[in-house]
């Protein structure tokens, strides 16, 4: 992939101001405009738009800036250097993995491109129980049409690989819809390594969309380099103290003095843990509990099916289609609901992920490449027994995330086990593992629905991951249900805006970077007019 044009390569040759890591060394102080802490999806729609409307923007990235001609389709290289905590990113009681990104461009440089808007049912639930009666399906219409043509958002018109079709035709033999999933690229060359790091710049990441376009604008980006707290004073942010840090996260000098970054404005963009995180150091005000509260994950659940045919899952799109048979045909305030996909397959996820050790593992990997996985994305935050979980902080400072894998969760996990295992043998499985500590490979459906009724649904038995993390800082109509105001202010400190998925007062019910993409367009625009009087919208 060497022969490749590198536009992050291109842009520092160009004279982009990077700063931190191997790149130029990061004053004490620095004064700006505005101060961006991440550089995800709303992170990146933020820091265009306001460089767009002529304001210095400073951006703060405490993982590295990696490019294309890093991209090199291994998990040993990607997992350490693009990921929090080298992929293996734990809740409090380990329960349950999450995949998070921790470079340039955040998660959207590792994600998997599945692009969704926000159900329309989800906005309404706000709007009923959060007094959000602007996040409206068709007042937002127009800001999400912006983001999929700045981003490439589109439908997959290449024929889905076996891996994805075989959840077609499964559903299909059952009766159950599905769709193509809309994917963020451009001229995809179909690898199926997305979640490595697209090393051909077709994936449209914040890594080679809008910071650049924000570096072209004249911002700053600061890289390695993690912001620690606020300095709050009489309603408001008065500096961002940050300091540099090695690859694996600890602190370069311990001892000397934090950078100071004074801003008229900050917008904070770290994450659904990070960012609840940085206010709990910072001792915000939260007078009414909310702050890293109802911190949502999309709990997902797997299962593993041995077909006759190859599969190979690791080639071509990694998720291009979906139901959502599961969530449609039950209330939203029901009975769990969930979301079906085919997920890629790679040695090394795949190994972590499933259950067994010694003998039993070498058997499942002798048929990696018959193996077919589908996983479910349960939907939490709109039952009072799945309130999602809450950020904490560690003796050190740093964040973990206490979530409670509740029985109404757990029994949402069996039902999408069972919903799996029958579309995998409607889609010809030989065998199908539910990936639970507990579970054999079974032989057919009745055998499997029998025994996945049984099967003691724990946790740390069954096997919870998620990369999808939602809420913490939830934005409401009043104080006294959320974090942020609807146009994303920190209801208690004037210029401070929160501009990522831990706004979400609920989890989406679906992949939610679209979701960050149009609504953070939206509050970024408005923010945009307020600190400079221009008008700019993302095109």
């Amino acid at each position: 992939m060497s022969s490749l044009q590198d536009p992050i390569r291109d842009g520092l040759r160009r004279g982009w101001k990077v700063l931190g890591g191997p790149h130029a060394e990061v004053p004490a102080r620095i004064v700006c405009d505005v101060a961006i802490i991440g550089s995800g999806a709303g992170a990146g729609i933020t820091a265009e738009l306001l460089a767009k409307a002529g304001l210095y923007v400073v951006i703060v990235e405490e993982g590295p800036l990696k490019s294309s001609s890093d991209f090199n389709q291994q998990e040993a290289r990607a997992y350490p250097s693009l990921y929090q905590e080298s992929a293996a990113r734990k809740t409090e009681d380990k329960a349950i993995n999450i995949l998070q990104g921790r470079c340039v461009g955040g998660s959207t440089t590792v994600n998997w491109t599945s692009s969704f808007r926000t159900p329309v049912s989800t906005l309404d639930w706000w709007r009923a129980h959060f007094g959000l009666a602007a996040f409206d399906n068709d007042a937002l219409a127009p800001f999400f049409a912006q983001a999929e043509r700045r981003l490439g958002i589109g439908p997959w018109l290449t024929p889905p690989n076996e891996n994805n079709d075989l959840l077609r035709r499964g559903a299909a033999r059952l009766g159950i819809a599905s769709a193509a999933i809309a994917r963020n690229v451009k001229g995809c060359w179909n690898l199926g390594s997305c979640g490595l790091g697209c090393p051909t710049n077709a994936k449209q990441s914040m890594l080679v969309t809008t910071i650049p376009a924000a570096l072209d604008r004249g911002a700053t980006l600061i890289v390695e380099t993690r912001a620690e707290r606020f300095e709050l004073a009489d309603g408001k942010v008065r500096a961002l103290l940050c300091r540099p840090v090695k690859a694996n996260g600890a602190a370069v000098s311990p001892g000397d003095p934090p950078i100071s970054i004074a801003a008229r404005h900050y917008v904070l963009a770290a994450g659904a843990i990070n960012s609840p995180a940085l206010l709990l150091r910072s001792q915000a005000p939260d007078p009414h509990g909310r702050l890293g509260v109802r911190t949502f994950l999309h709990p997902v659940v797997m299962s593993a099916g041995v077909m006759e045919q190859k599969v190979e899952g690791w080639q071509g799109a990694p998720q291009s289609i979906y139901t959502d048979h599961f969530l449609e045909t039950q209330p939203i305030d029901g009975a769990m609901g969930f979301k079906l996909e085919a997920p890629p397959l790679h040695p090394v996820i795949f190994a972590s992920s499933v259950t067994g050790f010694g003998r039993q593992q070498a058997q499942l990997l002798e048929k990696f490449s018959n193996t077919h996985v589908l996983l479910a994305l349960l939907r939490d935050g709109f039952h009072p027994d799945a309130p999602g979980g809450k950020v904490k902080l560690r003796g050190d400072g740093s964040a973990v995330l206490d979530y409670p894998l509740t029985d109404f969760v757990m029994e949402g996990a069996r039902r999408a086990m069972l919903a799996m295992a029958e579309i995998q043998f409607a889609a010809g499985a030989r065998q199908v593992l539910p990936v639970h500590e507990l579970a054999q490979p079974y032989q057919s459906w009745a055998q499997a629905r029998q025994a996945i009724g049984e099967l003691a649904m724990k946790p740390l038995l069954t096997k919870v991951v998620s990369a999808h993390v939602m809420g913490g800082c939830g934005a409401a109509g009043s104080e006294s249900l959320g974090v942020a105001r609807p146009d994303g202010v920190h209801w208690q400190i004037g210029n401070l805006s929160i501009h990522d998925g831990s706004i979400f007062p609920t989890s989406i019910g679906a992949n939610p970077q679209l979701s960050i993409y149009g609504i953070i367009n939206r509050l970024a625009q408005v923010l945009a007019k307020r600190l400079s009087g221009q008008d700019v919208i993302l095109a």
